[in-house]
């Protein structure tokens, strides 16, 4: 064959080859605008839904077709929701009775408590949207933690995406549990805790001690260890309490079917006692016998020159006498977590976050419970 009769063959076909190419990159970009244009619509008139759309015109996609420039404008849309509840309801309108049925705690207890946690919450607002402010992250967390609501209901109520709703109670939580745990769950002054429960029936005592079960959602991993005596997955946390029911000390995370001697064994809490570097060296003497700070516990935990627990078996008067008194002032714990429950009762619920932020929301949920009981709420 002739060279040049193949060479103009070539040329033909690289033509009608980049001729085809340009008609259907055009023909493409007719289609995509056609088919953004009628779902636009269909949304409009089937839905109801209202879009917000923002155009950027410094954002440009150019396409090019075979020596043609053609600029197409970015967008991006969200859907429309409404902070009117929030901002003109909440913020403005509700009385203080109504935060303390909503949030468990007064108006002016929940900005002293945003502003403690401004620091480690705040966001900077971006191009694309403006951060929410601290105050609402907070509400939000404190509303899901008091409410076995949803996360779809809880983000309704707010005016933001579901997945939003998660991710700020967990920012609230760790925030909670950094900069306020440390100074809100401690022992304080122990002289006060021990004139406490001497006013209670029982010398000497610093505190009481107690387990509770946590209900949560069956683990992937080594979950039957996590199902307690009462036949449902849980986590246990352990507190000591002092005589007005706040916590002095918490611990949380161990599986559900394990004894409340193992835990208090391996709890810093116990190794602190069994050191005698908890409580202050205050010691008092009963009869012949010299009496150490002592805490409560009932028959489950092991007796230590430390914790009194109470007599079993055959009563006589006295021992009766020392059982009730025992109780009496042993029943704070249980009260306590009858309160934090009955607050925030989210811990009602099966919890359905993992094994690791479980922990971290239940002793931000013990912090919260120690600043309403220290308001009076």
């Amino acid at each position: 064959m002739d060279p040049a009769a193949t060479i103009a063959g070539l040329v033909a076909v690289l033509n009608t080859s980049q001729l085809i190419i340009h008609l259907s990159l055009r023909q493409m970009q007719r289609n995509r605008a056609r088919r953004l244009r009628h779902r636009r619509e269909s949304l409009k008139s089937e839905s109801g839904t209202e879009l917000s759309e923002t155009t950027s015109p410094s954002a440009q996609d150019m396409t090019l077709a075979m020596g043609h420039v053609d600029f197409v404008e970015r967008r991006f849309w969200a859907r429309e929701t409404s902070t009117e509840w929030w901002d003109r309801i909440v913020l403005q309108v509700w009385d203080e009775s109504q935060w303390l049925r909503n949030f468990r705690m007064r108006k002016g207890t929940f900005l002293e408590l945003c502003e403690l946690l401004s620091p480690a919450l705040k966001r900077k607002d971006t191009r694309m949207r403006a951060a929410l402010t601290v105050q609402k992250r907070v509400a939000i967390a404190l509303w899901k933690l008091a409410t076995p609501d949803s996360y779809r209901s809880v983000a309704n109520h707010f005016g933001v995406g579901k997945s939003t709703v998660g991710v700020v109670v967990m920012q609230v939580a760790k925030a909670i549990v950094k900069v306020l745990l440390p100074k809100v769950v401690t022992l304080g002054n122990a002289q006060v805790i021990i004139d406490g429960f001497a006013a209670m029936g029982f010398p000497n005592c610093g505190g009481a001690i107690d387990g509770t079960h946590i209900p949560i959602l069956g683990p992937d991993h080594q979950a039957s260890q996590y199902i307690n005596r009462k036949g449902y997955f849980s986590m246990v946390l352990q507190a000591l309490v002092d005589h007005r029911g706040r916590f002095t000390n918490i611990y949380v995370g161990w599986p559900g079917k394990v004894h409340d001697a193992r835990v208090f064994r391996n709890s810093g809490l116990f190794r602190r006692l069994q050191e005698g570097i908890y409580f202050p060296d205050h010691k008092i003497t009963l009869g012949d016998v010299e009496m150490p700070t002592v805490i409560l516990g009932d028959p489950a935990y092991p007796l230590m020159p430390w914790l009194m627990k109470p007599y079993t078996g055959a009563l006589d008067t006295e021992k009766e006498l020392f059982n009730y008194r025992l109780s009496k002032c042993r029943m704070v714990v249980e009260c306590a977590f009858g309160r934090l429950k009955g607050r925030w009762r989210s811990l009602l619920t099966r919890c359905d976050l993992s094994e690791t932020n479980i922990p971290i929301v239940i002793a931000a949920c013990c912090v919260l419970h120690n600043l309403c009981e220290s308001k009076g709420e």
